[in-house]
């Protein structure tokens, strides 16, 4: 079903807005209700004649988080409605140029590789250069990652190019990784330990020409560009699982919303799509099914270390359950459960100098139950839930799968 088709379903309960995240923190939005379905019903009548209305400038508020789809009883898709008329607003008003940095990283990330890592290093966490950034709309006390000189992809095809004989032999099935923005231009080494897992399993991996999920691109208001990069994902993914039986897999929550879900919605008209849906898996899921198949016998260490896990929103937003909090228990992990909602960063929503507040005021409760937990480690499958749990409690954290892969000897 289409999100403008699920609009005379909200029967304005408001559950949505009790459990708006952004909603409890700022009174500059005016909640999912209002913005969404209630809104929508008067865009509609507008483009058909009906008068002239205002623009809502809060749209602007909604972080995109999914707290609201999830919550809504009728299964109205609040959220796309939001991003659908931020679409269209922003194609009649351009959005500043801070936006479009935010929204295109991994074009970044590919200039960023001509030059020295030292000099990208130093430059993103120079003060001087936050002041810059800060004076453009990213706070400089947002916890900026940092390109790395080697792109996961550009590792996986020096790492495959270099196995011998005897270990390709080995090797007789094939799983697609989609690595995302994340993991490709910033942090490889959760990647790394991915294949590092499915090798094991005797699966070779393989990384498909991408372009950015484009979940980025739609939350900062560049619609046209995310639909032209899902058409390049769906091609390029589409023609490696064409052969057979081949998952697709993601450690990134939101790309793999956008792969399963979200490219149906803002882009009905892609062709393939709907065959590439069934192989698309979150690798957390698929890994722990290796464990319970018996296909994967890995040797755990013994390790006291305590965990708390956390589940991102998007992740939640899909009703797979938490199978990274899964994995880490049937590898005997000491993890705990933090059930403490939204870290408040969805994605760049929380680099905005405008926004970093309200993020950091959506994420207080999560925080707090971090602190309160007294874990060695935080475990979240989102990068920038990492980020930004780590910026503000001083707890390191990681991917399960790096967990996993730390426990194994």
């Amino acid at each position: 079903m289409k999100p403008i088709e699920t609009v005379d379903k909200c029967t304005t309960c408001s559950t949505c807005v009790a459990y708006c995240p952004v909603t409890k923190a700022t009174r500059a939005f005016k909640g999912p209700k209002l913005t969404g379905p209630s809104s929508e019903r008067f865009r509609l009548f507008d483009e058909t004649g009906g008068g002239e209305i205002s623009e809502i400038e809060a749209l602007d508020y909604c972080s995109n988080c999914k707290n609201c789809d999830i919550a809504c009883p009728s299964g109205v898709k609040i959220s796309t409605l939001n991003m659908l008329a931020r679409a269209d607003y922003c194609r009649r008003h351009k959005p500043p140029l801070r936006d479009w940095v935010l929204g295109h990283g991994h074009a970044l990330g590919k200039l960023a590789r001509k030059f020295p890592g030292w000099l990208v290093g130093m430059a993103s966490t120079n003060p001087l250069t936050r002041l810059v950034l800060d004076a453009f709309g990213v706070d400089r006390r947002a916890p900026m990652p940092v390109f790395v000189p080697q792109s996961f992809t550009e590792w996986l095809a020096a790492h495959n190019a270099a196995l011998s004989p005897a270990e390709r032999a080995k090797l007789t099935k094939k799983a697609v990784f989609f690595p995302g923005c994340y993991v490709n231009d910033y942090d490889p080494e959760t990647g790394k330990d991915l294949v590092f897992l499915l090798e094991k399993t005797g699966y070779e991996v393989v990384t498909p020409e991408f372009q950015c999920c484009g979940l980025p691109m739609v939350a900062n208001g560049f619609f046209d560009d995310a639909k032209a990069a899902a058409s390049k994902n769906v091609d390029s993914l589409t023609g490696l699982v064409a052969s057979g039986d081949v998952p697709v897999l993601t450690v990134c929550p939101s790309c793999q919303l956008m792969l399963k879900q979200e490219y149906a919605e803002y882009f009905p008209e892609l062709d393939g799509h709907a065959a590439l849906v069934p192989h698309v898996q979150d690798a957390c899921e698929f890994v722990a099914g290796l464990l319970e198949s018996g296909e994967l016998d890995i040797d755990v260490r013994e390790d006291a270390a305590k965990l708390v896990y956390h589940a991102p929103c998007h992740l939640r937003a899909q009703g797979i359950g938490k199978p990274g909090l899964d994995l880490l228990r049937m590898a005997s992990a000491n993890v705990e459960d933090a059930r403490s909602g939204c870290c408040g960063i969805s994605g760049s929503y929380g680099f905005k100098k405008e926004k970093y507040d309200v993020a950091a005021s959506v994420g207080a409760d999560l925080f707090k139950a971090v602190k309160d937990s007294g874990a060695e480690y935080c475990v979240t499958e989102c990068g920038t839930c990492r980020l930004q749990i780590s910026h503000h409690t001083g707890v390191p954290s990681m991917h399960p799968l790096s967990w996993l892969r730390k426990l194994v000897k």
